[in-house]
């Protein structure tokens, strides 16, 4: 057999079993998912980037620059989610009243009733996860994943940021 197309093959059979593409494809998958249900409840103008947003956003307001900090987004990427956001109806802006110069971004009915949606949709996928893992071993997946990122993020905070 051609050496080139043995190397191909075992490339493309590593790339298949690479955890971080595995944990990518979980990711998404679960994004699907929870943008296709979004759009059935009626948030059918939303993107993956609206809805990676909204979190970020405290339930008494956050100024756009927290919202960059948080998103790890510049403030003018941010401003445009923002702005988008705001014409779709989800947030609204409005001047801080601890510092008249800021400006502090609010959910509208709309968006309470988007977190209200996401909250069960994040619920639903849940259940089926422990319909198809088991209650246990989604648990163990759910510690697992929980040890992963801890480490990840003790990593993080000991490489100095240049």
């Amino acid at each position: 057999m051609d050496f080139d197309v043995v190397k191909s093959e075992q490339l493309q059979e590593m790339r298949q079993q690479h955890i971080g593409r595995l944990l990518q494809q979980a990711f998404r998958g679960f994004n699907n998912r929870t943008i296709a249900k979004l759009r059935e409840r009626g948030h059918t103008r939303l993107t993956l980037a609206h809805t990676a947003l909204l979190p970020y956003l405290d339930l008494e307001g956050t100024r756009i620059t927290v919202l960059a900090d948080r998103a790890g987004i510049t403030k003018q990427s941010m401003g445009q989610l923002v702005l988008d956001l705001e014409k779709r109806g989800y947030i609204e802006r409005r001047v801080d009243p601890l510092d008249r110069r800021a400006t502090l971004v609010l959910f509208t009915s709309m968006g309470w009733q988007f977190l209200r949606d996401a909250y069960e949709i994040k619920r639903e996928i849940e259940a089926e996860y422990q319909a198809l893992l088991g209650e246990e071993e989604l648990q163990q997946l759910r510690a697992t994943l929980k040890r992963l990122l801890e480490q990840v993020d003790s990593e993080q905070r000991e490489v100095p940021l240049t």
